[in-house]
């Protein structure tokens, strides 16, 4: 009696499963494309950009002389400035002098007098 109740109550529990099996269920929507979000693109003209190098002269004041008021100028490799050519100190970004080159010239290091303004070592030196 004990078996027959139990494979009673199995059986029952069987088709209980099985009834839920049967029901169909709708799939769920396929997703929305990409495009239904956003805005639709418009061809923007192929913009080339215009690439020019930089020539301009950049320097770093590598030490001062305050009794004689010059500065000893470190170049990177490649151009070099002309002779009594003009260029300013910068500190912080903000101009705080100007020096005028005078030479002498040893391998990226040249010499300029300062014609005005405060300098000290590690202000930038530019041509502009």
């Amino acid at each position: 009696m004990k078996f027959s109740t139990l494979g009673f109550l199995f059986l029952v529990a069987m088709l209980a499963n099985g009834c839920a099996l049967f029901h169909h269920r709708p799939p769920p929507p396929p997703p929305a494309p990409a495009s239904a979000y956003l805005a639709p693109a418009t061809p923007s003209p192929t913009l080339n950009p215009i690439v020019t190098p930089d020539n301009s002269l950049a320097a770093q004041v590598a030490s001062y002389n305050a009794a004689g008021r010059f500065v000893v100028l470190s170049f990177p490799v490649g151009r070099m400035p002309n002779m009594d050519q003009t260029l300013f100190l910068y500190r912080n970004g903000l101009k705080v002098g100007v020096v005028k080159i005078t030479g002498p010239q040893r391998d990226n290091d040249i010499v300029a007098d300062l014609v005005t303004g405060t300098a000290q070592a590690g202000d930038e030196v530019r041509d502009q």
